[in-house]
């Protein structure tokens, strides 16, 4: 029997669009949206050194503020950065639902400073019985180690878990360490996905 529901964040229960920092970037360098994506896309393991927690955000906004050419404040540089994001209702109204029953566990790739304005700005996400955040574990998906330690926190077992997640790999990381994945897409029904697995209010 299902207890627990290990469930993502980004384009979960949070819709995000990195294309707006591009564009806002835009304002403080002469490259082009396309070109401080491609930049972006170019020097990814800056931005997952900072998903791990193995560099502070004043040393990300510099090697950002660099490799992007743009003359931008600290400020504003993660004003932009932190701006990407939109509540997906329904993906939170049905954990809410599920939330007397099962326990909850936010499983995500993020760094500290989007994730400390997510809790400012959307403190309607903060119904989580426990947060595996790659920052805090210096660990991102599809580590087996990150699933292991949501296990842990939630004190139950790769058979009676669920891992909700919108990225493939992900979730073959999950299967790989026994728990059940379920691959979120735009158009799937969750509430019917999660029924079929015998996950109901």
């Amino acid at each position: 029997m299902i207890d627990t529901i290990i469930s993502d964040m980004g384009q979960v229960v949070l819709h995000f669009n990195n294309r707006l920092f591009f564009r806002k970037m835009t304002q403080y360098t002469n490259r082009s949206e396309e070109e401080i994506r491609a930049v972006t896309h170019a020097h990814i393991e800056i931005v997952d050194l900072f998903d791990k927690g193995k560099i502070r955000p004043e040393e990300f906004y510099q090697k950002a503020k660099i490799g992007l050419e743009a003359e931008v404040s600290y400020e504003d540089f993660f004003a932009a950065y932190c701006d990407v994001f939109a509540v997906n209702p329904l993906t939170l109204g049905i954990l809410k639902k599920l939330k007397p029953k099962y326990k909850l566990i936010l499983l995500s790739n993020t760094d500290i400073v989007r994730f400390s304005y997510i809790k400012r700005k959307f403190p309607e996400l903060l119904i989580f019985d426990g947060y595996v955040l790659s920052f805090d574990y210096g660990l991102m998906k599809p580590d087996p180690r990150v699933y292991t330690a949501a296990l842990e926190l939630a004190g139950s077992k790769p058979e009676r878990a669920v891992f909700i997640d919108d990225i493939q790999e992900n979730i073959d990381g999950a299967e790989r360490v026994g728990i059940k994945g379920l691959l979120f897409t735009p158009e799937i029904d969750l509430e019917k996905a999660l029924r079929d697995l015998g996950i109901e209010p």
